[in-house]
């Protein structure tokens, strides 16, 4: 079974944003402190991210075929012990495939999870409890 639609949870707030580190050369940050010293950008932090959605945006028709093709969940997608207990009751195992954040809910045990979810492809990222995530590791793609 493929789930295309997000639950209705009532989880925590989930974040709006995944922290990331990049290395740069000199040079090249050096040119960036001179647009925002030149007010261009208001910080670094707004070069780097207005560079990547200019980028992400040049390749906009690849992208929406891709995610067709692979039947990706944009967004957010959550699962409850509630959500994947129906599924289980139901004989189904789940093919998760989410572009964007995948939540798996802290009521969700290990064993819950491993009888309902047959695979996980996370393109941006995937939080859940620490137990589950080791639990699921040799069914993520």
């Amino acid at each position: 079974m493929s789930l295309t639609t997000s639950p209705k949870l009532p989880l925590a707030k989930a974040p709006e944003s995944e922290k990331i580190t990049i290395n740069m050369g000199f040079v090249d940050l050096g040119h960036i402190d001179l647009l925002v010293a030149e007010g261009f950008y208001s910080n670094r932090t707004d070069f780097i991210r207005t560079a990547i959605r200019t980028h992400l945006a040049s390749h906009a028709d690849a992208l929406r075929q891709a995610v067709s093709r692979k039947t990706l969940v944009l967004g957010l997608q959550s699962f409850s012990a509630a959500d994947l207990e129906a599924v289980r009751a139901a004989g189904e195992m789940l093919q998760i495939r989410v572009l964007g954040l995948a939540v798996i809910a802290p009521d969700v045990t290990p064993a819950l999870a491993l009888a309902t979810i047959e695979s996980l492809t996370v393109l941006g990222a995937f939080h859940a409890p620490p137990a589950v995530k080791a639990a699921l590791a040799g069914r993520v793609h």
